[in-house]
């Protein structure tokens, strides 16, 4: 039942133009959301809403999920940093983009999923292993405001909690022409959705793709630009 009430909210955010690239669409039905989240909260898994993880950190709702996945235009090959590891799933839908199974290995791209809480490090650690993920998906327990230098720098960079700022040290690791996408703002109203482009001289372009709400991003590097 699940799973048929998975597709079906697929299907809504589809016909909403919320998910349209065929690639983002395969990833969200492949990376079954029930597997990361609470046992007691599995059956809300199909529910467009957000659910808490503890640590006052929550598993996004699938639309705000699809709508960065969209707008992070993920190849194969590309190799992104996600601040903000929480359950690890949206790590996982990522992963199914840039190291889809039918690719040759040599050509997969890697997450790099960085959550500052070890508690829940270790629960994504768990789930994204137990979902078939760890060869595309690395979990890190630090403090992701600063980045994961020992990777970079990134074909794209998504933060999934709220700076009152943009971390210089995401800008710094993004490769050139590369993707930060960001929710900037106050902790207690709507945050933007910023999505910033790297350019070649190593100056930024700002878009604003609309109103968001996440909790707040916390770390050393979460309120300097």
């Amino acid at each position: 039942m699940e799973k048929a009430n998975w597709k079906k909210l697929i299907g809504k955010l589809v016909k909403q133009r919320d998910l349209h690239s065929p690639s983002v669409i395969q990833a969200m039905l492949s990376v079954p959301r029930e597997s990361f989240i609470p046992a007691d909260l599995q059956t809300y898994s199909a529910t467009d809403t957000p659910i808490q993880i503890g640590f006052g950190q929550s598993v996004s709702a699938p639309q705000i999920v699809a709508i960065m996945n969209e707008s992070l235009k993920l190849e194969v090959g590309s190799k992104v940093l996600e601040v903000g590891a929480g359950s690890g799933w949206q790590a996982a839908t990522m992963a199914e983009i840039v190291a889809p199974k039918e690719a040759p290995r040599s050509g997969w791209g890697h997450v790099y999923a960085v959550e500052i809480v070890p508690a829940l490090a270790d629960a994504a650690r768990k789930n994204v292993r137990n979902a078939g993920y760890s060869d595309r998906v690395s979990i890190i327990n630090a403090d992701g405001s600063k980045g994961y230098p020992q990777k970079a720098p990134y074909d794209r960079v998504v933060v999934t909690s709220a700076a009152p700022n943009i971390p210089k040290p995401l800008v710094d690791q993004l490769k050139e022409n590369g993707v930060l996408l960001i929710p900037v703002g106050s902790q207690f109203l709507f945050q933007k959705l910023l999505k910033i482009t790297k350019q070649p001289d190593g100056q930024i372009k700002e878009e604003n793709l609309g109103n968001v709400s996440f909790v707040p991003l916390t770390g050393e590097c979460r309120s300097k630009t």
